[in-house]
């Protein structure tokens, strides 16, 4: 009776479309949901997130589940999560994608979900990594469980006005494993929001790499075209 009474009078609405929420619809309507495009990109070999990261470091496979441009709906979503304090959506989308990909076989022998990790300030300063959430509602889907051994060892300047050559020096010795053993010998799907360039991810799996892990998969909830 609550819930009911604070829906009439601070009423949910759709982040995209600013439609009414329905009591099992959270942040956005199922239309606009449906409407996300998906990249498919689980489907290719050697598809277009592949592509990025071929002989730079050695994986599995890899791929962004939505596509992603700042005009887009998804942008709205990402936006929300990220800086507007909607950490939860991370979860929703996380889940979603999670249920999603569960009998393609992405997540088959993967271990241990590792999301990209935030230096603690910027962590502190902003309340939450937003990764974490989607490790969480990824782990929700698939029961592969969150681990946070990969640490984030500095800060560094945001990525969004960079080009490629200095998003790979901004990320460059940024992260640490910090219990090495909890990787070894098994396969670890690593996870970020959105890939650009890929900068965040190669300094993160170069540095998962050498605690040994068997493998190593890549996930992002979106990425860009």
């Amino acid at each position: 009776m609550l819930a009911d009474l604070l829906n009439i009078l601070f009423p949910r609405k759709c982040h995209i479309c600013h439609s009414s929420l329905t009591p099992h619809e959270r942040f956005a309507c199922s239309h606009c949901l449906a409407d996300l495009p998906r990249s498919g990109f689980h489907r290719r070999k050697l598809n277009p997130m592949e592509e990025r990261f071929a002989g730079i470091f050695p994986f599995e496979r890899a791929t962004g589940h939505f596509l992603y441009n700042r005009d887009s709906p998804l942008s709205t979503l990402i936006q929300d999560m990220k800086y507007r304090h909607f950490p939860s959506i991370g979860n929703m989308l996380g889940e979603m994608a999670g249920r999603e990909l569960f009998s393609t076989g992405f997540f088959s022998d993967v271990d241990l979900i590792i999301p990209v990790p935030m230096h603690r300030w910027k962590q502190i300063r902003r309340g939450y990594n937003q990764v974490h959430h989607i490790a969480d509602g990824l782990s929700q889907a698939t029961g592969i469980p969150v681990n946070l051994t990969l640490k984030a060892v500095r800060s560094h300047r945001t990525q969004t006005a960079l080009n490629r050559e200095q998003r790979l020096a901004n990320t460059s010795g940024l992260f640490k494993v910090e219990n090495p053993d909890e990787v070894a010998g098994r396969h670890i799907l690593l996870i970020d929001d959105v890939c650009t360039t890929g900068s965040t991810l190669i300094s993160s799996a170069e540095t998962i790499w050498q605690a040994k892990p068997r493998a190593l998969s890549l996930f992002t909830l979106a990425v860009t075209f």
